[in-house]
């Protein structure tokens, strides 16, 4: 698996975004490319912006107990797998507005390094190691990315 923090997979994972058009396809699944990077973005909003409201306690609880593994470990995700409802992008992005937050972002969580995930709370999961914020990190990259051909 790449690694969020490292220089080196950063600029990979960037990459593969230059390499999208706004006429990219996806391999499956429904979402268009600018829905897509935007739906990537909202994973980092959660970490640095303060625009989604975060889940009540009970909410929480369930997503701990139920959703938290599948995100955090190593094991790819499914194609066509469910999405979040607050990951669904329902009206229209603009690609290189989005393309440009993704990779500050992806440039903003490699200078931060992993210290500063290390027991980091997470929106939605509680505490994290520095190794579950990659592996969420990461695999969600490589597997939308992956979804369209790069």
């Amino acid at each position: 698996m790449k690694n969020a923090f490292n220089k080196k997979d950063t600029t990979e994972f960037i990459s593969r975004i230059e390499k999208l058009s706004s006429t990219s396809k996806p391999n499956w699944g429904k979402m268009s490319v600018e829905k897509m990077l935007a739906h990537c973005n909202v994973t980092y909003e959660k970490i640095y912006d303060n625009i989604h409201p975060k889940p009540n306690a009970f909410k929480k609880l369930l997503l701990k107990l139920f959703v938290k593994n599948a995100v955090v470990n190593e094991k790819p995700y499914k194609k066509n797998g469910q999405t979040a409802p607050e990951f669904i992008i329902k009206n229209s992005r603009n690609f290189d507005i989005e393309k440009n937050r993704l990779i500050d972002y992806i440039n903003k969580t490699q200078q931060l390094g992993e210290n500063y995930f290390e027991g980091k709370e997470s929106h939605s999961f509680g505490i994290l190691t520095k190794q579950e914020w990659n592996n969420m990190l990461s695999k969600h990259l490589d597997h939308h990315l992956t979804q369209f051909g790069v």
